[in-house]
């Protein structure tokens, strides 16, 4: 069985979080952690673990004498795939492994990596990632903002992922669609767990997260537009807004 130093287990972070983030359409300061649950990417290093144990008992066996067949071959690697699963979600319940999204994925962990509907856009990973245009985000994170307090409402609420999805006046027409789809609790958990095993609750979630998010980057264009803002939200010329988005934590 293979087992990979941590300077390895470091180098194969680096190009798996590029392809997940991809995959995901996602922030690139999304989390590791985050952009692997987002695209249903295992880490790597743990499947080249499960991986080199199939291997190596297949190779001890035919060593012994054995003849293999495909199908107790493919069984070892059914029994490695759970085992893999099970590493998985072990990983993920270390105080430091993520915040809400990685608690909300993590119950339903299997189900989300396996299901066969549900593409993610570029707009509902944000608002389940909240890594995205919230003033918080934009604030906190990039610096886009000089408050995290919402501008679509008058609340003097912090514009989050989660007010913009629960509370924010300004979407509750969306929003109704969206409860009549999935339910009353629309929170991330509740989402989450609807979502994987619905794909018109997927559908309804990802209308919504079109409709806002495309509202909520349309006004955040015209402050960077608008001579009179400050010059921190002002466009940045040549390359395009979500180019700027920070270094990756």
């Amino acid at each position: 069985m293979v087992t990979l130093s941590a300077r390895n287990v470091a180098s194969l972070r680096r190009p798996q979080r590029a392809m997940a983030l991809r995959a995901a359409r996602a922030y690139r300061t999304v989390s590791y952690t985050a952009a692997g649950l987002l695209s249903g990417s295992p880490p790597w290093d743990l499947e080249a673990e499960i991986n080199s144990s199939v291997y190596w008992r297949a190779k001890a066996a035919r060593a012994g004498g054995t003849r293999l067949v495909p199908r107790v071959v493919q069984q070892w690697r059914e029994e490695g795939r759970r085992r893999l699963m099970e590493k998985w979600e072990d990983r993920l319940r270390v105080p430091d492994a993520g915040g809400e999204l990685v608690a909300a994925i993590r119950p339903v962990l299997r189900e989300w990596v396996e299901r066969k509907h549900g593409p993610l856009t570029y707009h509902l990973t944000q608002l389940i990632s909240g890594h995205g245009c919230f003033a918080k985000y934009l604030c906190e994170v990039v610096g886009r903002e000089p408050s995290v307090v919402c501008l679509h409402c008058d609340d003097g609420a912090v514009d989050t992922a989660e007010h913009t999805r629960v509370e924010c006046p300004a979407w509750a027409e969306p929003r109704a669609a969206l409860s009549t789809a999935i339910g009353p609790d629309i929170s991330l958990p509740a989402l989450i767990r609807k979502v994987v095993t619905s794909e018109e609750a997927w559908a309804a979630l990802r209308v919504f997260s079109e409709a806002v998010m495309s509202a909520k980057e349309e006004a955040e264009r015209r402050r960077e537009d608008d001579p009179d803002s400050l010059p921190l939200r002002l466009r940045r010329p040549g390359r395009r807004r979500r180019d700027h988005l920070g270094r990756a934590h």
